[in-house]
């Protein structure tokens, strides 16, 4: 199974995938290449240090989103994935990255969809009161957040916690669950 990642920051979710896929946790799975929306994001790095090939679609060199969503739509296309993972990619594409890759574009998100979508899961979700939160992958579409969820868990908030403890917390358990959520479907 072929992906393309995408990445925006650190790539801490990229590396999870990068090193199951070195140790054979992913046996069938192939990283075609890392794609990012700017330069010098350390994602980028990552996989550039692990021989994958890289590419950047810099959102600030387009006039027009539409601009930006149609390179980052054919760039993607050119690597011919079975999936595109967005992997703490900070954009939100277009309809024609959606249709082009409709059912196969996967992402996580950082709260128990379909509660607290959108860029602040974590804080909205302290800021609400609750008292367990979570991360889910699933199926991007057109909409905030939304599509078939594909994995969820729950991770407790303790009562020491601050934004930063809680999303450290569920980061973790993101990278398991998107390393099961590209096994499983790498082997069907």
């Amino acid at each position: 199974m072929r992906i393309v990642v995408l990445v925006s920051g650190t790539g801490s979710n990229l590396q999870s995938v990068i090193d199951a896929v070195a140790d054979g946790s992913l046996p069938n799975v192939e990283i075609a290449a890392v794609g990012a929306d700017k330069h010098d994001t350390y994602g980028v790095e990552r996989s550039a240090a692990a021989g994958i090939e890289t590419f950047v679609v810099n959102f600030k060199d387009y006039a027009e989103r539409s601009e930006w969503n149609h390179e980052l739509t054919e760039k993607c296309l050119s690597y011919e994935p079975d999936y595109v993972v967005s992997s703490g990619f900070m954009r939100i594409v277009g309809e024609e990255f959606i249709n082009a890759f409709d059912g196969t574009y996967i992402n996580t998100h950082p709260a128990l969809l379909p509660s607290f979508p959108g860029a602040h899961g974590v804080r909205d979700a302290m800021a609400y009161g609750v008292k367990v939160t979570g991360c889910t992958v699933h199926i991007a579409d057109a909409g905030v957040d939304t599509g078939p969820i594909l994995r969820q868990e729950a991770v407790v908030i303790e009562d020491h916690d601050t934004e930063e403890t809680l999303h450290e917390r569920i980061k973790l358990v993101e990278r398991r669950l998107l390393i099961a959520t590209l096994a499983d479907l790498a082997a069907k």
